[in-house]
């Protein structure tokens, strides 16, 4: 069972192409197409109204300086070849960059320069280290590697995706189950074959909620570090929390006073609360000023009430068991002050959000490309639950951005969804399809110091 997310084709800047620029955004500098420089040529044409004479010396000169500016091409990337390869664009993740985003939004054509660039060096893809982020969740075996780009920036040169459900039959047992660990492990051998083929200079490998409660989730590690050759970590919720923070960290505006960011995982949800009005630091982690972990996931609620006929009063009663939940958190109301405010939004990372992103796009297919960064407002989240809930489990089935995979848990998600939405009521919501394995890739890279030292820094 293969997952929709594949980790590439992120858009750059953790600005979706689905959604429109900032107002009063600037100019970007000329020379500039696609977030990436382009060759600039450029010759100056002898006068109109000028003498033969005067026209020969003209000409004399132009030949002359295109002499001298013959060779200075400005090398870039071509996108369709790394699109056949397999490879994304850089993808932004963690601080925001140091200067203003649109310093790298491409600009129209008529903005590119009347004389050439000056060359623009950078190390080819096999000269820059390598870094990997692995998690391992309740529902989903994901993969990511990349090298560092710009500040703040980085591409995925390889990425795995699978639905296993590791954490299946977890909350009536107790325990993984047998079958559940062996579609987790011969996933994690691909993950393994994927990681030791390249030079990887840093990686951290992650379990969460379903090896964090499982009886057995220790021992189903040993099995994985002997048989997949890989050793997990098992991260507490707070650590969960921060990572999922980071890795979305680019999709925050710099004008953004307040933001509930949550993860719906398939056994816990992971809700931080984090406050802008002051002082913003590179790390948004930092502004977190409240943060709880939920005990319950899409895969966990399904079983407890069912996934697959859901009726109205089904769904009812499984929002309402998470809002019994989200009350007893203590730090709920740390945002009161800037609820009210047009810059505070909500920004849900999870497979819930971009399901309901993709069935509002009406995708025939989902896209990533599309849905990461998209913004949709308090009324489109509303007709998009409504549908979900109205269909029945075969219509779920037969949604491209549904499918088989998720038909009996996306109901699930919706219920915790609805329930965060009636403790923080916001206008608009921000959807980001990435998530813990970009924070761990942004935590990486930013303690190992790449972008200081990659002779770019920050751009």
């Amino acid at each position: 069972m293969e997952d929709h997310d594949t980790g590439a084709g992120a858009p750059e800047v953790g600005v979706s192409r689905a959604s429109p620029p900032p107002s009063g955004q600037a100019s970007p500098p000329a020379g500039w197409q696609n977030g990436r420089p382009v060759q600039a040529w450029s010759g100056h044409g002898p006068a109109g109204d000028a003498s033969q004479h005067q026209n020969g010396q003209q000409k004399a000169k132009t030949r002359k300086r295109r002499k001298r500016r013959r060779g200075r091409k400005v090398f870039v990337r071509d996108d369709a070849h790394l699109a056949a390869a397999g490879l994304s664009a850089p993808v932004a993740i963690g601080a925001p960059p140091s200067r203003p985003p649109e310093a790298i939004v491409a600009p129209s054509p008529s903005a590119v320069p009347s004389r050439p660039e000056q060359d623009v060096r950078r190390p080819p893809l096999q000269e820059l280290p390598v870094f990997a982020a692995l998690d391992l969740g309740t529902n989903n075996c994901r993969l990511l590697v990349a090298v560092p780009t710009r500040y703040g920036q980085f591409r995925v040169i390889d990425a795995f995706s699978r639905i296993v459900r590791l954490g299946e039959g977890l909350t009536a047992n107790g325990r993984l189950g047998q079958p559940a660990m062996d579609r987790a492990v011969e996933a994690l051998k691909i993950c393994g074959d994927k990681l030791r083929s390249r030079k990887i200079r840093k990686a951290r490998l992650i379990a969460t909620e379903a090896c964090r409660t499982a009886a057995n989730g220790a021992d189903f590690l040993d099995r994985v570090e002997r048989e997949a050759g890989l050793k997990l970590e098992i991260i507490d919720r707070q650590t969960e929390a921060r990572l999922a923070v980071s890795g979305c960290g680019s999709l925050v505006d710099r004008d953004t006073q307040g933001v509930v960011l949550f993860d719906i995982g398939g056994g816990s949800s992971e809700i931080a609360l984090i406050d802008l009005t002051g002082h913003r630091s590179p790390r948004l982690a930092n502004h977190i000023v409240s943060w709880t972990s939920l005990p319950v996931g899409v895969v966990s609620l399904a079983e407890r009430f069912g996934g697959r006929a859901v009726t109205r009063e089904i769904f009812a009663a499984m929002v309402e068991d998470v809002a019994v939940r989200l009350h007893a958190f203590d730090g709920r109301d740390r945002l009161s002050h800037v609820l009210a405010s047009p810059k505070f939004h909500l920004l849900g990372t999870s497979g819930t959000v971009t399901t309901l992103a993709g069935v509002h796009l009406d995708l025939e297919r989902y896209d990533r490309r599309r849905v990461d960064g998209l913004w949709m407002d308090r009324d489109s989240v509303d007709r998009m639950v409504e549908k979900l809930v109205g269909w029945d489990f075969q219509q779920r089935v037969a949604n491209p951005c549904i499918g088989a995979d998720r038909a009996d848990l996306v109901l699930a998600g919706c219920a915790i969804l609805e329930a965060i939405r009636a403790v923080w009521p916001s206008e608009r919501l921000r959807v980001a399809d990435r998530g813990l394995r970009e924070g761990i890739l942004s935590e990486l890279m930013a303690d190992d110091g790449v972008w200081r030292n990659n002779g770019r820094g920050r751009q």
